[in-house]
């Protein structure tokens, strides 16, 4: 087990009606003036808008208002919210919504105090050194950033999707009302499940063996996922299901299963340079790369597949360990085809050429300057033939 610091410092508010408290918990922070960041306009169709600003009023917090963020969230709304945050003195920034609008409210709060371009950051030409206090309503069980410390943003200048962490975009508090996720499509509850799946396998699939405790959290976690996922399928007002999907949401990003793990994230990297390319959804970009990453690495190491195939996918032991892995990638395929995900970039909906490949390659390799992975080892030719292997 290697040496770790776990730090999670989010107060987490949990269950019905909670985002009545969200005045009260801004008031904690000694705020009086929210920027509230929200994406489209359903936060205020649902009504959810009007009981924050009447919570945030109860408290004495005004507040100023930056809707409009996306899926795969740009730098320009990030820019404007900075200008937005500057002019109308905002100390606090609420996210109302999933990953993408907090994740343009942590690039926003570190870009006020900077007096540089906030995409520095994102670069790795800066570091961040100061930031303005946050924190959410969570109306999605996916991106799990509302207890992580990074955050992931597109340059749209560029193409270039990338991620910056900083524990100054700790949340100060997450409101988390299992019942705000009632109404999202079946294929964004479905993209949430993968999400959070794939924010603990990063961390699974790693070179330590010896992670007993750390690996059966992250093996439990999992298995509700799915389990979840199937239920809400068929369910979707089923208050437990989305209950447990949500906590496992946050648990999954906030450190807890990675504890003493040497992390993976080839899989992100690869999905990032698609969302860059083709704007597709985060969890179906995982979903589409993740079984030829699988099939290609795991010769690194057949019994971790193997063991993850069992305990978690349920596989039946196979004459050999490298059957058995085999298994459960198979198994893996088929649950995501059940809840209505794709297993290739071709299910995705694209059509990979050979130079969009190398392209993808490139860039995730920063011009072949870097490699990716923590399992194996990933340079440009190997990146080149996953996706290869993920065209379908």
């Amino acid at each position: 087990m290697q040496n770790f610091t776990y730090y999670a410092p989010t107060k987490i508010v949990f269950g019905k009606e909670t985002e009545k408290e969200t005045g009260a918990l801004i008031r904690e922070q000694g705020c009086e003036r929210a920027l509230i960041v929200y994406g489209s306009g359903s936060v205020k169709r649902s009504g959810l808008l009007e009981r924050i600003s009447a919570s945030l009023e109860d408290a004495g917090v005004s507040h100023v208002e930056l809707g409009g963020v996306v899926p795969n969230p740009r730098l320009s709304k990030v820019r404007e919210g900075i200008e937005l945050c500057r002019r109308e003195k905002a100390d606090f920034l609420l996210s109302v919504g999933g990953g993408s609008v907090i994740d343009t409210a942590k690039a926003i709060s570190y870009g006020v105090p900077y007096a540089g371009d906030v995409w520095d950051f994102f670069a790795g030409k800066a570091a961040a050194q100061a930031a303005l206090p946050m924190g959410c309503v969570l109306t999605i069980a996916a991106a799990g950033s509302e207890m992580s410390n990074s955050s992931v943003i597109t340059n749209e200048e560029n193409g270039l999707k990338r991620g910056y962490r900083s524990d100054l975009s700790r949340q100060r508090f997450a409101v988390l009302n299992p019942e705000l996720t009632y109404t999202l499509p079946p294929y964004q509850t479905a993209n949430g499940a993968v999400d959070i799946m794939m924010h603990t396998m990063e961390r699974y699939f790693t070179s330590e063996c010896d992670l007993l405790l750390t690996d059966a959290l992250g093996e439990g976690l999992m298995r509700t996922v799915m389990e979840c996922a199937r239920t809400l399928r068929d369910d979707p007002a089923n208050y437990a299901a989305r209950a447990n999907m949500m906590w496992a949401s946050s648990l999954s990003h906030n450190g807890l299963t990675g504890c003493g793990s040497v992390e993976d994230w080839a899989s992100h990297q690869l999905q990032h340079e698609l969302g860059g390319m083709f704007d597709c959804s985060h969890g179906a970009g995982l979903a589409a790369v993740w079984p030829s990453w699988a099939r290609y690495v795991m010769d690194a190491d057949y019994a971790l597949f193997a063991r993850f195939a069992v305990k978690v996918m349920g596989a039946a032991p196979a004459a050999d360990e490298r059957e058995t892995a085999e298994r459960g990638v198979a198994a893996v395929e088929l649950f995501f085809r059940s809840i209505g995900m794709p297993t290739n970039i071709r299910e995705l909906g694209y059509e990979l050429s050979e130079a969009q490949i190398a392209e993808l390659a490139e860039k995730c390799t920063n011009g072949r300057t870097r490699t990716v992975g923590g399992l194996k080892k990933l340079g440009y030719g190997d990146i080149v033939k996953i996706y290869e292997g993920a065209r379908g």
